[in-house]
Formats: structure tokens, sequence, C-alpha cells
């Protein structure tokens, strides 16, 4: 768990602040007690929404898009913390759009790491995901260069005092653009159910224990790290089935009514997803809820002694997998019970 008055009296900016992961973050860090958080995005109609949502004289909504270097740099005056989780996330849409996917990700990054080191942020989070880890698809090599933006920026530094680091996450339950609304959304039209691959597994985590993640490794964070919250392996096929059981009566159809049928893999699909290579693995350390990942060449920032959270081991993993055995898979109940944690 991580302290609550770590955030206390601080400015903090949130880009993509009224994405599925952004806004959450937002209504979270308002319990916390922040001097201001600057709500960041180029949705117009969701930052006003969630600006009449929540009714908070600490709100600052800030129209603007990370491409915009001025902006974002304006943005980020007189801010302590930065959440980066602005970003294009859809697989087959980045595979079809590579250009903007770069400009948004990867140069946009760019943009918020470089006036992060301009203004002297204390700390900036990028919010990164399973598929930067050995990508197969444009969006995961964007984030995967993201990834390496963020922590190279520690080299870049000189006397400031500023922390890249960044989380990565697996897949979060019930985002927009994710399985379960999809699947929801079949249902609710008498199916079928599409499932691009039977053997198909997948890392899932629920939005707040997310928040909990990207908190706790702000906490901890020194600059470099890659921060992997442990979560449990599902396979698609499973929670495809579940969705079916509990939501199909909801729609007033039988279970037997609703299809599951295989369509195949999108452009850049992977079988299953890495949170961490055997490459990482090498340099990763470990308590009971999650991995930090440091550099390769991390001693050349800081000494390690210095730097290693209190309570984290040199892993003896070789990898992070959702078809690694290791932690198994989920069964349904499980599965079940991860559901009602939406």
């Amino acid at each position: 768990m991580y302290n609550t008055s770590f955030f206390r009296d601080k400015s903090i900016l949130v880009t993509g602040g009224v994405g599925s992961i952004g806004s959450v973050l937002v209504k979270k860090l308002l319990e916390l007690d922040p001097r201001v958080i600057r709500i960041f995005d180029n949705n117009e109609t969701g930052l006003y929404d969630l600006y009449n949502e929540l009714q908070s004289k600490k709100i600052r909504p800030l129209i603007g898009d990370i491409k915009d270097k001025e902006r974002v740099s304006r943005a980020l005056e007189g801010i302590d913390i930065v959440f980066h989780a602005a970003a294009l996330k859809h697989v087959p849409l980045c595979e079809y759009n590579p250009f903007d996917a770069i400009k948004t990700n990867i140069l946009g990054t760019q943009n918020i790491m470089d006036a992060a080191l301009d203004h002297a942020i204390d700390k900036v989070i990028l919010i990164s995901t399973d598929k930067a880890a050995n990508p197969t698809n444009v969006m995961g090599a964007t984030k995967l260069l993201a990834e390496r933006l963020t922590v190279s920026m520690n080299y870049y530094r000189g006397k400031r005092n500023t922390a890249f680091s960044c989380v990565r996450f697996g897949n979060v339950l019930n985002t927009r653009g994710s399985v379960i609304p999809l699947f929801k959304c079949q249902i609710a039209k008498g199916g079928p159910i599409t499932l691009t691959d039977a053997g198909m597994t997948r890392f899932m985590m629920t939005i707040p224990k997310a928040v909990d993640l990207v908190f706790k490794a702000t906490e901890l964070s020194r600059g470099g790290e890659i921060f992997i919250l442990k979560m449990p392996a599902l396979t698609v096929k499973d929670l495809a089935e579940v969705i079916v059981e509990e939501f199909a009566p909801q729609y007033e159809y039988r279970l037997e009514d609703i299809e599951i049928k295989i369509v195949g893999k999108r452009p850049g699909e992977k079988i299953y997803e890495e949170l961490m290579t055997s490459y990482e693995a090498e340099y990763a350390y470990e308590n009971a809820d999650m991995f930090i990942v440091l550099p390769e060449n991390f001693k050349e920032i800081f000494s390690l002694s210095s730097t290693l959270p209190e309570g984290f081991r040199k892993t003896d993993r070789k990898a992070y997998s959702s078809n690694d055995l290791y932690f198994g898979f989920l069964n349904k109940v499980e599965i079940r019970e991860l559901l009602s944690e939406m």
C-alpha cells in the first residue's frame, strides 16, 4: 500500500486525464488532498464532463495535445508530479495509422519529458503496457520507445533531481475499448461473441489495483525503474464464457443463444503477452507484489544500495508471460471474483 500523505499539497498533472486510467487517477488523487490537479487532454467533451462531475476547486481542466510542445511546457509550469497516461492504445488502429502512433506515443512523450526536465519536475511516471515487452505491433513498439525515452531522461538531467520512471500494466478490466465492454455489447445484440484465438491468454487487473500500483511506484521511484505488478493471467476463452454466463440473462438471452465464434488474430496481435522479458529479468528485483526492472547500466546514475527499496531481492524469474504457469491461470470462479471488483 502507498503512503497517502505522499501526495498531500502536491501540484499534479495527469495527461490523458479523461481516459479510463487517467480519470480514475484524478478521482483518487482528489481524495489525497493535493494542492491542485491539472487534467490535460485533447478530448474537449470528456474534459468538460469530468470537470462538471468532480466539481472541485482543486481541478484545472487544460485542453491540449501532447504533440504541441509549447502547450505541454506551459501546462507543466509549477508542477511537482506528472502522470503521463496520454497515448494511442488500440492495436488495430495503430497498425493502420502508424505515423500518428509515432507522433503521439513517441514524440508526444518526448515533449512531456523535455518539459519536465526544463521545469525541474520532481517525478514523472509513464503509464506503459505489457505490449511494450517484445513488441509485435506498432502500438507496442511505440510504447517500448516511450519507455526507453523515459528511462534515458535520467542521463540527461544533470544536477536536476527529476526522477523519470515507468509503470507497466497488463490488461485493465473494463477500460474503454477493452474486451469486456465489447463482449457485453455483442451479447446485447444476441451474439456472437468474437474470439480471435481459443488459446489466447492475457494478464488482467482491475482499475483500482492499477491506480494503487501507479501511486506506489511514484512513492518508490528514484529514476530509471520499470515497475511491474504481479498479476493473474487467464484464458480469454474462459473470460468470454464467464461473461456470457453473467450477462446473457440480463439481456434476456439463454446461454445457448450466445455463440462464441473464433475469427482469427488481428494484425499485430499476440497469442500471449509478456510483462517482463528474459533480458529484463537479468536486472529485475521483486517483493511479494511487484517487480522492479532496472536499466543495465543503472549504477552509472545511482548506487544500487541507495536506490533499491527495502524488501526487494534479486528475482530468480527468467521471464514473466501470460502463458507461464508459474502463477497459474484464474479459474472461472476466480474470474467472477475479479469481475465483481470492477
